[in-house]
């Protein structure tokens, strides 16, 4: 699969055009494989979300596993947990063998269900409230003003390395005690690792994902010792992980390193795709960034917007423990389920027009943080994050534009940009 390659600038008019296509048919929907994707999918995977919904909403690939694009078919996969687990041993077994992936996929929140995914979740609770998100909106902001002042100064920046990635680094690196001066290493880490839960990789790209997990959990073996002799504040998330006890029962030394790993990763993929679609969509809708300047109290509904219109995250995953129908195709215990997020939030059956950017839409009941036991225990924070950032940079440079031509990450399952030039 590519890494990444270059994406022109589209108008509003080839937004729209780019939906009605000309592949769009029965005969295109069957033939759909996740696993050997079709040529432009990753610069613009729309158009066939729309066909498969359209013709195939419960699509079974050729491995068996079964692909879903409704929104409400995706929804009820969410709302049961009992049925549709998370727990994905068989597969990453299967695709990483007995490797540094496998041990960290396979003990990461995310992947896992109760009674681990429970302990997990309510140790990393209270650094998630309203009132702790609060706390960090001021030193937030001031990074965000740090950043946009050395962007000033130079006339413009790569959103994505120079704004979009460096904040939640700053952000999860603070909450769990990282050194800023040993926080050059994160976003390489996280990318390879991430990278490599694409549908299909290559020998290099499992070479760096395993590779990136070794070095961060030796650098976090080494973080770890430290808090434990020396114990942080009331607001440390790596000291509430080391000491706190869930019905007794403390969270051991790997369980801890691969979710301080699966933390700085999700804190950080989340949000700079979150800034940089944001940013994006609205330099692409110019109607609309007309709407975001003037109108600053709907700074959280296009957040919200920006989220559902370019999920960041555009793939779940789910496995059936029983003989169930699901989206009306039977399936039978143990197949994989994969739920596509960017389709169900495209779906014109849950959102008027969802094709079009709209910073005031209401309700927006979007899936871009998943849902049931397993929405992004970060999404609050995501949030404030991509309020304060995206409404920042508007508010200092109102004639932002490209700077050169973006680079699209290339991955299918999380949607963003490598590399985004921008002039101030």
């Amino acid at each position: 699969m590519r890494t990444g390659h270059k994406m022109r600038r589209m108008t509003d008019t080839d937004v729209q055009d780019s939906l009605t296509p000309q592949e769009r048919s029965a005969d295109d929907a069957a033939g759909f494989n996740l696993y050997d994707l079709p040529e432009g999918f990753l610069d613009n995977p729309y158009p066939w979300y729309h066909v498969l919904r359209r013709h195939a909403p419960a699509h079974r690939l050729p491995d068996g596993s079964v692909l879903l694009t409704r929104y409400g078919d995706c929804m009820a996969i969410y709302r049961d947990p009992a049925t549709f687990i998370s727990d994905k041993k068989v597969e990453f077994g299967a695709k990483f063998g007995d490797s540094p992936l496998y041990r960290h996929h396979t003990t990461s929140l995310v992947f896992n269900d109760p009674p681990l995914h429970t302990r997990v979740r309510k140790l990393l609770a209270p650094a998630f409230t309203p009132r702790a998100v609060t706390r960090l909106e001021p030193l937030f902001a001031a990074m965000v003003e740090d950043l946009l002042d050395k962007g000033a100064a130079q006339g413009g920046f790569d959103l994505i390395a120079d704004f979009a990635s460096a904040l939640p680094v700053w952000i999860i690196g603070d909450l769990l005690g990282v050194p800023r001066e040993e926080r050059g290493p994160l976003r390489d880490w996280s990318l390879a690792i991430l990278g490599a839960l694409e549908p299909v990789i290559d020998d290099d790209q499992a070479a760096a994902g395993n590779r990136a997990v070794t070095e961060f959990s030796d650098y976090l073996t080494r973080l770890i010792d430290d808090r434990r002799r020396n114990p942080g504040d009331e607001h440390d998330v790596l000291t509430a992980l080391i000491q706190g006890e869930v019905d007794g029962d403390r969270l051991n030394q790997n369980e801890l390193i691969q979710n301080c790993v699966f933390l700085l990763n999700a804190g950080h993929e989340t949000t700079t795709n979150l800034i940089g679609n944001g940013v994006d969509a609205l330099l692409r809708f110019p109607d609309q960034k007309r709407i975001f300047m003037e109108d600053p109290s709907c700074t959280k509904s296009a957040i919200e917007e920006f989220l559902r219109f370019e999920s960041s995250n555009q793939f779940g995953n789910r496995k059936a423990v029983a003989d169930v129908e699901v989206g009306g195709v039977p399936v039978r215990a143990g197949t994989y389920i994969h739920l596509c997020i960017g389709a169900a939030n495209r779906d014109p059956a849950a959102f008027e027009t969802p094709d079009r950017l709209d910073v005031r839409r209401s309700p927006n009941r979007h899936l871009a943080f998943g849902g049931g036991i397993h929405i992004c225990a970060g999404n609050s924070l995501a949030r404030m994050e991509g309020a304060i950032a995206v409404r920042r940079l508007f508010a200092r440079f109102p004639q932002v534009r490209p700077g050169g031509t973006p680079v699209r990450g290339g991955r299918a399952r999380f949607r963003g940009f490598l590399n985004y030039p921008v002039s101030f």
